[in-house]
């Protein structure tokens, strides 16, 4: 009998063509997605070097990074200055090769990550890639998805294939039963906590566990979203029942009797008992807390109800200056509480935080109530979709009601694009960094979850939701 096998180690066998050597091995590639900001560099590059693209049906582009979140914006629209020509380029490479495209008023239209799943582009076993490092969302739904750069873009458009290097086996457990008021966020932001943001290294990490089992789909997505956020490369949670219920019926989804057969296929793709990993983490969810970073790395992050960290308390010299310097740039002092910090904008957005259940969960906090005076509340949902599916339950009213913009889907405050409106402003977002400068020049920006950033809005400062709003 051949020996027990992880999740990983089956897909990617699966996947292998052959090995090239020097621990590279060439893979199959099952899914490209490229966006504006990568796909008219990748494409122009390809017909530079006058080649065309492999195979044209799996190839996925989405106007999504630069362009305008403005409601009724224009096809070009965008705030950074390189935007609309790559706005254009992108839409027009993807009208002469024939690629499935999705353009800024497509009613599937929305960020990448947000988008893959909700058609059914990433599935269960596949491989995917993007030019975008939190491409490892849709592991979520158990795709073996990765970022890789415009050149590797180029060749996976000419060969639908890369080489990569196999990286080893983490598997993250986690135990008990998730707190009322606690969500995927606060999870994988406590993790990294632990683990460090390079704790992954060098690792496919499978997020795994009593709590996973009963953590829905969207909330995997966002945990495997900030898998990189503690420098793994691949984050993923096997597929289960939950996951083909929630891709069945999709647009890019196998139909009939074909999907009878992928279901098969990926029941049989699941962590062996007795499987090895290089590497385990545990986790006990059942006494966690809302989670807030209060540093410039996910890393830096603790209970809402905490103190500040004192630098004094890390493990090394290293980090005990990088913590100093975190806390010289976000304002803040060693033994301050967190709670009742003052903001100046709550932001909902991004491929990590802003799918429906996301804004449910928001709308839940603010319905009723009103925005602090001064604070800017700003909310960017992940897709057209589920802008729309917001609106037809009212959603969109509760948060204009309460003082939130309400923009069009796309990438959006997540990063710096080329708009200052967030500069020099502290932020409490649902995105996924918190790097100097990241959403504006000396913005200092704390990640939580859409409960906590909701209420914060509400509180003018740091707060989290009653728990009975959970």
């Amino acid at each position: 009998m051949s020996p027990p096998r992880t999740y990983f180690d089956k897909v990617w066998d699966d996947h292998l063509i052959c090995a090239l050597g020097q621990d590279l091995a060439l893979l199959q590639i099952d899914r490209l997605v490229l966006h504006e900001l990568s796909g008219s560099q990748a494409v122009r590059a390809l017909a530079e070097h006058g080649r065309t693209p492999d195979s044209r049906g799996q190839v996925f582009t989405v106007i999504e990074h630069l362009i305008s979140t403005r409601p009724g914006r224009g096809p070009n629209e965008s705030v950074s200055v390189s935007g609309p020509a790559m706005i254009d380029g992108t839409r027009q490479a993807s009208r002469t090769y024939g690629f499935h495209f999705i353009d800024h008023d497509d009613p599937r239209q929305g960020i990448a990550h947000v988008v893959a799943p909700e058609l059914g582009i990433a599935l269960p076993g596949t491989t995917l890639v993007c030019c975008d490092s939190h491409t490892c969302t849709v592991g979520g739904v158990g795709a073996l998805a990765w970022g890789i750069g415009a050149s590797e873009a180029e060749h996976v458009l000419a060969t639908q294939t890369l080489a990569q290097a196999k990286p080893k086996n983490m598997r993250v457990r986690f135990e008990g039963v998730i707190p009322a008021g606690v969500y995927a966020k606060d999870l994988v932001l406590a993790l990294i906590g632990r683990v460090g943001a390079n704790g992954g290294i060098g690792y496919a990490v499978e997020f795994a566990g009593s709590a996973i089992a009963q953590l829905p789909i969207e909330g995997r997505l966002t945990l495997c979203n900030m898998a990189v956020e503690f420098s793994a490369k691949y984050g993923f949670v096997p597929p289960d029942a939950l996951t083909f219920e929630y891709l069945h019926g999709k647009a890019y989804a196998p139909q009939g009797a074909a999907w009878d057969d992928a279901v098969a296929y990926w029941r049989s793709l699941c962590t062996d008992p007795g499987a090895h990993f290089d590497a385990e983490v545990l986790i006990d969810v059942s006494a966690l807390a809302p989670q807030v970073t209060w540093g410039t790395s996910p890393q830096h992050v603790c209970a809402a109800h905490d103190q500040v960290p004192a630098p004094a308390d890390e493990r090394d010299d290293e980090a005990r200056a990088e913590a100093q310097k975190a806390l010289d740039y976000m304002q803040l002092k060693a033994g301050q509480s967190l709670r009742g910090v003052p903001i100046d904008v709550a932001y909902i957005g991004s491929c990590t935080n802003a799918r429906l259940s996301d804004l449910r969960v928001a709308a839940q906090v603010l319905k009723g109530h009103k925005v602090k005076p001064g604070v800017q509340a700003i909310c960017v949902p992940g897709s057209t979709p589920v802008k729309l599916a917001a609106e037809a339950e009212g959603l969109d009213r509760i948060f204009i009601d309460a003082g939130f913009e309400w923009h069009a889907s796309a990438c959006g405050f997540c990063g710096h694009i080329g708009d200052d409106r967030l500069a020099n402003l502290r932020v409490i977002s649902t995105t996924n960094r918190n790097f100097k400068g990241r959403q504006g020049p000396q913005t200092r920006t704390h990640l939580a979850s859409p409960a906590t950033v909701a209420a914060s809005a509400l509180a003018g400062c740091i707060a989290t939701a009653p728990k009975e709003q959970g």
